[in-house]
C-alpha cells in the first residue's frame, strides 16, 4: 500500500497456484493408496467361463450323522457307489469341483475316507461346506458321544 490512499496497486485476485499443489498431492495419494488396497487381495483360483451358458459342475456328498451318505442330494449304499459315482462325473466333467458336507456328530475318520475317495477318483477341487457362526457365539468343541 501507498501512503498516498492509491489503492491501484493491490493485489485483489485469489492465488489458486496452493490449492492447487495441495488438490495434485491428496490425487497422488488416492492413486497410490488404491493400488496397495486392489494389491492388496488374495489370490482366487475363480471359475472361468467362455460364455454365460456354461456352467460348473459340483460333486457334492452329505455324509449324515445315522450313517446316511447322499450324492448329490441322492442316497447311495456305500463307499463303493461313492467312487463310482465320482468317477463318471470326473470323466463327464474335467473340471469337477466336490464339496463335502458332513455334519457335527460324523466320525472324522468317516470323512477323511471320503476326502481320500474323492481324491482318487482324480478330483482335486474339493471344498469342505459349512454354516456361518454367529457374533458372540462360541464354537463348539465337544465330541460326539
Amino acid at each position: 500500500m501507498q501512503a498516498n490512499g492509491d489503492d491501484e496497486d493491490l493485489i485483489a485476485g485469489i492465488n489458486v497456484t496452493p490449492m492447487v499443489d495441495v488438490t495434485l498431492v491428496l490425487l497422488i495419494i488416492f492413486i497410490v493408496t488404491a493400488k496397495i488396497i486392489v494389491q492388496s487381495g488374495l489370490p482366487m483360483d475363480l471359475p472361468k467361463a467362455a460364455s454365460g451358458e456354461e456352467v460348473q459342475m459340483i460333486f457334492s456328498v452329505e455324509l449324515m450323522a445315522d450313517g446316511k451318505t447322499l450324492v448329490d442330494s441322492k442316497p447311495v449304499s456305500g463307499v463303493a457307489s461313492v467312487n463310482e459315482l465320482a468317477r463318471a462325473a470326473k470323466t463327464k466333467h474335467p473340471d469337477l469341483r466336490a464339496v463335502i458336507r458332513a455334519e457335527n456328530t460324523v466320525q472324522h475318520g468317516r470323512v477323511i475316507g471320503i476326502l481320500d475317495l474323492l481324491k482318487r477318483a482324480g478330483i482335486a477341487k474339493i471344498a469342505f461346506a459349512t454354516s456361518k457362526i454367529e457374533e458372540g457365539v462360541p464354537v463348539e468343541t465337544s465330541r460326539p458321544k
